[in-house]
């Protein structure tokens, strides 16, 4: 193949790839939004539970 047809075809295709790249989106908006509160959400409940004790302190 002739390097002015590679160089040509190889233009084309990088032209497909970027209109194809510019349509596509893979997360909506909302969706990151809800996912991200969700976290929070879950944090604020891990931080705020406290773990039993391991052993009870015994006095003497």
């Amino acid at each position: 193949m002739h390097n002015d047809i590679h160089r040509l075809l190889h233009t084309y295709r990088a032209a497909e790839l970027h209109r194809a790249a510019a349509d596509f989106s893979p997360v909506r908006p909302g969706l990151r939004h809800r996912m991200g509160w969700t976290m929070v959400e879950l944090g604020l409940r891990l931080a705020q539970s406290t773990p039993p004790p391991a052993r009870a302190a015994r006095t003497a």
